[in-house]
């Protein structure tokens, strides 16, 4: 039976999103590398270079493609511990979680930031040197900012998988 591409309650398309199988192969393929030359990435999803690169400036302006980049590994880089802090505000209004959400952004230690739903309000994700550096982070940076009622950190022992996007080959 075809798949069709239904549109959601709010007019977005389903999960491909209007990708076709060549478009999914080609970010597939750049998720895995993202410094394929042309060439080598026309080969592996079976095009030539030219609409090869068609497709990539497509899925580049359709913001498929959010950018490139060289992932770091923290470990080399001198932060080799990753630490889950669940934070719980104060108050919920739009100046406070703004203001909160730009003093995170701020922060080099934070690698990632969710406003989430449930027991608390922020799941922040760091990477950090060791308990020393966390503990002048704690003091240092994040209970200097204003609204916090409580946090509850969690030290990841190791990672089971890191990936930096889904790969759309797989999704279904």
């Amino acid at each position: 039976m075809a798949r069709q591409n239904k549109r959601s309650e709010n007019g977005t398309a389903g999960a491909d999103n209007g990708l076709d199988l060549i478009d999914r192969k080609i970010l597939s393929a750049l998720r895995a590398d993202g410094r394929l030359s042309m060439s080598e990435l026309a080969d592996k999803v079976g095009l030539s270079p030219s609409p090869c690169w068609t497709r990539v400036k497509r899925l580049e302006a359709a913001g498929a493609i959010a950018g490139y980049v060289a992932v770091l590994d923290n470990k080399v880089i001198g932060a080799p511990n990753i630490v889950f802090v669940e934070i719980t505000l104060d108050r919920h209004d739009d100046k406070v979680l703004e203001k909160f959400g730009s003093a995170l952004a701020r922060c080099p230690e934070v690698i990632e930031a969710h406003l989430v739903t449930g027991d608390y309000d922020y799941l922040v994700k760091l990477a950090v040197a060791g308990t020393e550096h966390y503990e002048r982070f704690l003091r240092e940076t994040l209970y200097r900012i204003d609204g916090i009622r409580q946090s509850r950190s969690t030290f990841a022992l190791r990672a089971m998988k890191h990936d930096i996007s889904v790969d759309p080959l797989l999704m279904r």
